[in-house]
């Protein structure tokens, strides 16, 4: 992430806690609404508490887009929010508990809603999460709401009110609590005396774009209870060993996000695979005492990046460094387990949204994406959204995709 994107990302999160300020008053002493304790062996996605988190207008919805520099032109309803808590599995495939945050469209009538999955991006915080936070990481999902849909946006394990640390880029686990999620939409739609048509539109940004076109493969055939009918990502890092990984050492990436997202992957992968037995073999000292402490869920963005350096080779080892160019081991097994995301057959339609000036995700991961369907058959535009940065590729993008998804029968 770039200065002028941090600047952004705390100007956004600035504007919308204190917009949220004012239009949350009302819900702060809202009970939550309980939902009986389920059996131990009820299965994934069962839904254990409703939270009631936000109620906004139309104009109180509009305003909130605008301020993160979102097009309102969709923008047809008010919006409830609720933080669903549910059981899902963790990395292990042991029981466990994920929350996030399902909205609502304040539609008239009783027709039944499609579901739209709205996959976040990389947060460092846990209470960065969507279910949490009135920030930035709502954006999309008030936007898809309030043009007329209800939407499913999964905080990930370790993220909000989920136990545990988050096991970031681990696209297995990220796949299983957003499909849980879907589950537990679907009874948080019934108790609020609402129906879900059973059409599913998927997207996601950054991080949330990889792990759309992954649920996309993983609910293919409806197996879910749901029918994809279209798929929408945007900036996924969808091809971490051909794109993302060289991108570090080439300058595509920008040296502050190349810091930050190597070294948050580092320590959450090496939770689950054989990376390196010390930080010292991977990090430089003074990083190698500190790295692993930042991603404890509990830092801030701008604590991490002020306690790393600037560029990758000031953080990483020399023999790290060659490693990271020609992997092998844990690193190679821990890329190969995260790539693949596209190398699938898709029945709906799908666009890969992403911006050529983008330097936190270079716009190659879109077009290998977008090759690897083509080795299937299929034909997936890659949606350029010009020379803008990281940030604003899902500014630019989501209004679009909220039309495309509108415009489907």
């Amino acid at each position: 992430m770039t200065n002028s994107t941090r600047h952004q990302a705390r100007s956004v999160r600035r504007g919308a806690l204190a917009l949220a300020t004012l239009m949350l008053g009302g819900l702060v002493a809202a009970p939550a609404v309980q939902a009986a304790e389920t059996a131990p062996s009820a299965g994934r996605g069962d839904l254990l508490h409703v939270t009631p988190v936000a109620d906004l207008s139309r104009a109180e919805v509009a305003a909130f887009l605008a301020e993160g520099k979102f097009a309102t032109g969709t923008v047809r309803y008010g919006v409830t929010a609720y933080r669903l808590t549910y059981r899902t599995v963790d990395v292990h495939g042991q029981a466990t508990t994920a929350t996030g945050l399902f909205v609502l469209p304040k539609v008239s009538g009783g027709r039944s809603l499609g579901l739209v999955s709205d996959t976040h991006g990389t947060m460092v915080h846990r209470d960065y999460a969507p279910s949490v936070a009135e920030d930035s990481g709502r954006l999309s999902p008030y936007l898809h709401a309030a043009a007329g849909k209800a939407v499913a946006a999964p905080d990930y394990l370790g993220l909000g009110k989920g136990p545990g640390t988050h096991p970031y880029m681990d696209t297995r686990s990220a796949v299983t609590a957003s499909a849980d999620m879907l589950r537990a939409s679907r009874s948080a739609a019934d108790r609020q005396g609402r129906a879900l048509s059973g059409d599913l539109y998927l997207t996601g940004f950054s991080q949330g774009g990889q792990v759309a076109m992954a649920l996309a493969r993983e609910l293919k055939g409806g197996k879910s209870g749901f029918t994809t009918r279209a798929v929408a990502p945007v900036s996924g890092p969808y091809d971490l060993s051909g794109e993302e990984m060289p991108a570090l050492d080439d300058g595509r990436v920008n040296g502050t996000s190349g810091v930050f997202y190597l070294s948050y992957f580092l320590v959450a992968q090496n939770r689950l695979h054989p990376i390196y037995k010390d930080p010292s073999e991977a990090f430089r000292a003074p990083y190698a005492d500190r790295v692993e402490k930042l991603f404890d869920g509990r830092h801030s963005e701008e604590e991490v990046i002020g306690a790393l350096p600037g560029s990758v080779k000031e953080l990483i080892t020399p023999s790290f460094y060659e490693r990271l160019k020609h992997p092998t081991g844990g690193l190679k097994e821990t890329l190969a387990a995260n790539d693949g995301s596209c190398d699938w057959k898709p029945r709906a339609p799908v666009r890969l949204y992403a911006a050529r000036g983008d330097t936190d995700v270079p716009i190659g991961n879109a077009r290998s994406c977008a090759a690897d369907l083509a080795g299937h058959g299929v034909r997936a535009p890659v949606m350029d959204q010009g020379g803008v940065p990281h940030m604003e590729s899902v500014a630019k993008a989501a209004p679009k995709i909220a039309r495309w998804f509108a415009s489907m029968p």
